[in-house]
């Protein structure tokens, strides 16, 4: 089951229940509302590997992202169920789920890095602990379908966690440097594009558009879109009121982006956002037929009339350089300059 399958597969029927005021005999307690800063992470900290998601297929996968870890300067802790399978997925729900708990429940674990996306993360949240999270704030690193656990756990703790490479993607020098500058250095990180044009006459790669003009500021909420709008109508996706919602996507025709989009429009999320930072929508080209609307048109009709700072192109996303950003952490972006910088520290004192 691919992300698409899942979402077609979920309620999302259910998506055009209006955000506030929803509830549900089995959602999980309300957050707080208030923002929760993770503990800093330093080298020589123990890491826990995680799979929530789908089955990783090789061996050498998981021992090269253990690798990776240890290349930067870690030690590392792996789940109990870490090379397990059922079906796509890396284990039962109730395996994945204990993994995740454990990890945030570990004293030792500094840090939790999920291997890799595909989908099925979206299962464990009524079966996370989410009160453990809450007394454990660590960081936790993935993207893709990890969407589903950095937006629940954002929805229900309020827990800054980050959107960037999963443990088996790729950890070329730009990928390992934004590791490093936000984790051990802990900058406040400026995210501009790499300009770079590879011996064209002009830069045709990481290139950002403006889709309108200005600077907003607010938290930054949001990740894969197919993931995030396959949330709608659940308890687990946090408030979208004067947020900056970034989104990207993979293998997704453009009509698929209008209707997911349509989407957010219908049940109120993109009326609340103050800015829109649109990442890279990698394999998203038109299939066969009558024509399609253009990404230009679909961010014209959808985005354009919100008149709120917007643009895309920003360098996150199924790409093989990306930024690592903190979901619920303050920022301001300028939609001119297609960047945006962080306002404040993500981590604990």
């Amino acid at each position: 089951m691919n992300k698409r399958d899942f979402m077609k597969a979920g309620a999302l029927a259910a998506a055009l229940l209006p955000l506030s005021g929803f509830s549900s005999a089995t959602a999980a307690p309300a957050g707080t509302g208030k923002r929760l800063l993770p503990l800093p992470l330093n080298p020589d900290d123990t890491v826990g590997l995680v799979s929530p998601s789908k089955a990783t297929d090789e061996a050498l996968d998981l021992q090269i992202a253990q690798e990776v870890m240890q290349a930067l300067g870690f030690k590392v802790k792996t789940g109990k169920h870490l090379a397990s399978r059922r079906g796509h997925l890396a284990g039962t729900d109730a395996e994945r789920a204990a993994d995740l708990n454990a990890m945030f429940g570990d004293k030792e674990v500094k840090a939790i890095i999920c291997l890799r996306g595909g989908s099925g993360a979206a299962r464990l949240l009524p079966l996370l602990d989410y009160d453990l999270i809450r007394r454990n704030p660590k960081v936790l690193l993935g993207y893709s379908d990890i969407t589903a656990l950095h937006n629940a756990i954002n929805a229900q703790t309020g827990l800054v966690t980050f959107h960037g490479p999963n443990g088996t993607g790729s950890w070329n020098s730009f990928n390992a440097d934004q590791f490093r500058r936000v984790f051990f250095n802990r900058e406040l990180m400026q995210y501009q594009n790499v300009a770079d044009a590879r011996g064209e006459l002009v830069q045709r790669q990481n290139r950002t558009v403006t889709v309108s003009s200005g600077k907003a500021q607010g938290e930054l909420i949001g990740g894969n879109l197919t993931v995030l709008t396959a949330l709608a109508g659940s308890p687990y996706l946090p408030k979208f009121d004067g947020k900056i919602l970034f989104l990207e996507d993979v293998g997704e025709a453009p009509y698929r982006i209008d209707r997911m989009l349509s989407t957010l429009k219908l049940m109120g999320a993109l009326d609340r956002i103050a800015g829109f930072i649109f990442g890279e929508c990698t394999d998203c080209d038109p299939e066969g037929g009558f024509g399609w609307l253009t990404m230009d048109q679909i961010f014209e009709d959808h985005i354009k009339p919100l008149k709120i700072p917007a643009y895309r192109g920003a360098m996150i996303g199924h790409i093989r350089q990306q930024f690592i950003v903190p979901v619920g952490g303050k920022v301001e972006m300028d939609a001119d300059a297609g960047s945006f910088r962080m306002l404040d520290s993500v981590f604990q004192s």
